[in-house]
């Protein structure tokens, strides 16, 4: 049997254990039926794939598929999201037929952009109140920095594939981003938008854990067999172990993936009526996190968790015991078995690979160097430069594990300005829309811890890796997450206020 048939059966497997564990909680936040549906909706695409090889018929079954379920669909950021994981995002060029050399490179993400977000965008410009593009901050900054991105491309490339890399723009950020903070209204649709991407990410986990303990990267024959190459997928170790990578094609990406969903499972578990159940899921995602055995999402997480309890009852208190806990903890790792190999990987503390922050702190120092030189607007070529040639490991590549530092090198402080302002603007309008809930176990104000909480993480890792793979489609579609739940604060707001004032008429 060929390997992707057999990584097939290892896959519908491992899903189904995942879907039959979480049927029972995804029912006390969402309609069942949806539950149901999304979940064949997964095996069906899957199964696709995996027996189509090639990747033009996987392509056309699938818009298909989308175009039909899409009708049936109320919430499109759910769909994306769960379906964002499900195979590796390795593209192939829509060839030109004479007219260019090829139009756009095209991935799984762009077809569920297509398929989902597309029509949705279109849906929700037409949509009487739905708030304008452009209204507000967050809108100006990415318009700013997304325009600055294609006028810079025109240094290094043609015309043509400037408007194709304008293109992949539209489709890899700006429509993740405008679907995200337009079309969710009210805590209902943001439990079913996270609960789609929580899903997708546990069965990453369970699937991760395999790969770790099997030392079998599972999705790699998949796109050999579609006849696409992917050479970000490789296998890599530390300490002795696989890191796993499932869809995402790097390790670090994938434990980026279940920091977020850690994120959202920080809101999501309070409707959970099992605390069994609960305690499940937190241990199937702590699984997944440790699988990759990347160090950054470790910390993006602890991030969070100290994020989400500052801004809850008692942060003090409980961050203190939070602390003594953690402090505890590693005397105890370290006389278990297996706990000091535990300790070993922890960043900072410990002793495998501790050159990698080494590298990280170089390639902050050199690449400051070659900022100076073209301080406002990058270069385009500074790869070649003398200090970041001294970064060159031992593949034969320059590494540019951070991602301000990238954009500062190609975008130069104007474009990182754009960048930083983006995230701050909606860090700050999702801290003053949680103050219009004043009650602070109220869902709608937990909501806004969890949104808080998972961006201020989602902006410490990315200072430990560059945007690759699926990195920037999830912070894009955060980022949209915050802007679509600070627009519902100012609704109700403005709701409760016209309606004080009706009250006040109706008295005099």
């Amino acid at each position: 049997m060929p390997e992707h048939f057999r990584a097939l059966v290892v896959i519908l497997v491992l899903a189904g254990i995942v879907f039959a564990f979480a049927r029972r909680p995804a029912a006390d936040l969402i309609p069942l039926s949806d539950f149901t549906r999304r979940r064949n909706l997964w095996f069906a695409l899957t199964l696709v794939a995996f027996v189509s090889h090639s990747f033009w018929v996987y392509a056309g079954v699938t818009a298909i598929i989308l175009t039909v379920t899409r009708q049936r669909e109320r919430n499109p950021v759910t769909l994306f999201f769960f379906l964002l994981f499900l195979i590796p995002p390795a593209s192939a060029q829509v060839p030109g037929f004479g007219l260019v050399n090829y139009f756009v490179d095209l991935n799984h993400v762009r077809i569920l952009s297509l398929c989902v977000l597309l029509p949705a965008f279109l849906a929700l410009r037409r949509k009487p109140d739905t708030l304008p593009f452009g209204r507000i901050w967050p809108d100006k900054l990415l318009l700013a920095f997304l325009l600055l991105t294609a006028a810079l491309s025109l240094r290094q490339t043609t015309p043509t594939d400037t408007l194709r890399h304008s293109l992949t723009l539209f489709f890899d950020v700006f429509l993740p981003y405008y679907v995200a903070s337009r079309a969710l209204k009210n805590v209902s649709d943001f439990k079913d938008a996270l609960l789609g991407f929580l899903l997708a990410a546990m069965v990453l986990s369970l699937i991760g854990l395999f790969e770790f303990s099997r030392r079998w990267l599972l999705y790699n024959a998949l796109t050999d067999a579609m006849g696409v190459q992917w050479e970000i997928a490789t296998y890599l170790s530390r300490g002795g172990s696989l890191r796993a990578s499932v869809t995402t094609g790097q390790a670090i990406a994938l434990g980026y993936v279940i920091a977020v969903a850690t994120g959202f499972y920080l809101f999501l578990q309070e409707g959970v009526r099992s605390k069994m159940q609960r305690r499940l899921g937190a241990l199937l995602l702590a699984g997944g996190l440790f699988a990759p055995l990347s160090r950054g999402p470790w910390i993006g997480v602890a991030v969070m968790i100290v994020m989400f309890i500052g801004t809850g009852r008692y942060p003090v208190r409980r961050l203190m015991l939070l602390g003594f806990a953690a402090v505890l903890s590693l005397p105890l790792l370290a006389v278990l078995p297996g706990g000091q190999k535990i300790i070993d990987l922890l960043p900072f503390i410990g002793s495998v690979e501790a050159e990698n922050i080494t590298y990280r702190q170089r390639l902050i120092d050199n690449s400051l160097i070659v900022i100076q030189r073209n301080l406002w607007l990058g270069s385009f070529d500074y790869r070649s430069t003398p200090e970041m040639q001294s970064m060159i490991q031992g593949q034969g590549i320059i590494d540019i594990v951070n991602t301000y530092i990238a954009i500062a090198l190609q975008m130069g402080v104007i474009g990182l300005s754009l960048f930083v302002s983006f995230f701050g603007t909606i860090v700050f309008g999702i801290r003053k829309a949680m103050r219009s809930f004043p009650n602070r176990d109220d869902e709608s104000y937990r909501l806004g811890r969890a949104l808080l909480a998972t961006l201020a993480g989602i902006l410490v890792t990315i200072i430990t890796v560059s945007s690759i793979t699926v990195i920037p489609v999830v912070y894009w579609s955060v980022a949209g997450l915050g802007v679509s739940y600070a627009q519902m604060a100012r609704r109700l707001k403005r709701a409760q206020t016209e309606s004080s004032k009706s009250t006040l008429q109706r008295t005099w």
